[in-house]
């Protein structure tokens, strides 16, 4: 294991100035709350400041809480989470249990951080919830063995979502599809049979402002929204791919859902009825059919790339009207936002800038990943001017 020191940037503003990005996507959404971003990165790209060699296998993002970087690897069977400063310092190393390595080996699901307390589901279907500042497990389910779930074929991967005093994870079950657990002790709080299917690779979503505030996730053929404060189910729409592969988590804006799976299926939009009971169908877009590479809202425009339609999309989020359908960074892959800008990183390892506007696919910058191994999958997060790029076993840290 090595570790690589280039530069050591501190940003001088304090913490309540930043959202703090403790789960998937920052908030879910891959739209990260930060201003004053490079617009230019010169002909080499943005400064590396640091980069650590050794986390192991794995496609998982990190998280962020405080002053702390949290990121989860494989090495064996076993799973580690790994804690860092923001130097890149590896501060702590800690076990959680077998980690999935049957194909595309390696830790999924980001972490969520929340109340000084870590929660984590590995693809073996493991709930763990840590304490922050010891690591010390408080308490650990197992999705199959203590719900019924089953496994799916690459490995469960989801993102734990707190709400409220509830922990939301998909075991997948008949009886027990989607659970809401204690999440300070573990305990069932309430089950939801949903369609009965198994888990889709999709990381929850809470929307708080219907008038039945609602959990909304997708299963292997069917979208579903459970009611939060009593795990019944409120609504399903059919959506089926190939392969049950529903690993975008829906993005939500202005009453309506959008959902994009890869696998021939592409987005459809829905619009929720009567206070969140109920959803129709507002439009829909074979073409954009993002497999794992999340979608951004940036005011009236959806962005994002296509799977198998190899192209860089703008689509009006109400009308489903694409605005821009264009070819770029000789791939396609990961879109997330920040301060007027999309930043997209391609399954071939080309990390871009590109301005968020709905006229063209305009690249203000790029650079290529030389760092890590296997795929470009795990999703970067930006967070007090620093873009962090997980490949691999390798996690890179730019300044914006």
């Amino acid at each position: 294991m090595k570790k690589i020191f280039v530069f050591l940037f501190i940003v001088s503003v304090t913490c309540s100035t930043w959202a703090q990005n403790i789960q998937w996507r920052g908030d879910r959404t891959g739209v990260y709350n930060e201003k004053g971003l490079l617009k230019n990165w010169g002909d080499k790209g943005p400064e590396l400041l640091w980069a650590f060699d050794g986390l192991g296998e794995g496609h998982s993002s990190v998280a962020i809480a405080g002053d702390k970087i949290y990121v989860t690897g494989l090495s064996g069977e076993t799973g580690f989470l790994y804690v860092f400063d923001k130097s890149g310092k590896n501060l702590k190393k800690k076990e959680y249990g077998k980690e999935w390595n049957s194909n595309y080996n390696g830790s999924r699901g980001t972490v969520t951080v929340d109340n000084g307390k870590i929660y984590l589901v590995s693809g073996m279907g493991d709930v763990v919830c840590m304490d922050e500042k010891s690591l010390d497990v408080v308490w650990k389910k197992n999705m199959f063995e203590d719900f019924d779930g089953s496994n799916i074929t690459w490995g469960v991967n989801e993102s734990p979502l707190i709400a409220g005093d509830k922990l939301i994870v998909t075991p997948g079950g008949k009886k027990n599809n989607v659970v809401a657990l204690n999440k300070n002790t573990g305990n069932l709080i309430w089950n939801c049979e949903g369609e009965g299917e198994l888990s889709a690779y999709c990381s929850p979503l809470y929307i708080a402002d219907q008038k039945v505030p609602q959990i909304v996730t997708m299963t292997a053929k069917h979208i579903i929204g459970i009611d939060v404060a009593t795990g019944k189910k409120l609504w399903s729409y059919e959506q089926t791919n190939k392969w049950s592969v529903h690993a975008n988590t829906p993005v939500y804006g202005d009453n309506m859902l959008l959902c994009t799976s890869g696998y021939g299926k592409g987005s459809v939009m829905l619009k929720f009825t009567d206070g969140g009971r109920s959803v129709e169908k507002a439009w829909e877009l074979p073409e954009l059919d993002s497999r794992i590479g999340g979608i951004v809202k940036l005011g009236n425009y959806a962005y994002g790339s296509g799977d198998a339609n190899k192209y860089w999309f703008c689509i009006d989020w109400k009308t489903g009207e694409k605005k821009y359908k264009e070819k770029g960074l000789n791939s396609v892959g990961v879109t997330i936002a920040a301060d007027g800008m999309l930043y997209c990183y391609s399954d071939k390892g080309e990390m871009a800038m590109v301005r968020a506007v709905p006229d063209k696919f305009e690249v203000l910058g790029s650079f290529p990943v030389t760092l890590g191994t296997e795929t470009h999958w795990a999703h970067p997060v930006i967070h007090q001017g620093i873009l962090y790029i997980r490949h691999g076993d390798a996690l890179m840290a730019y300044k914006i």
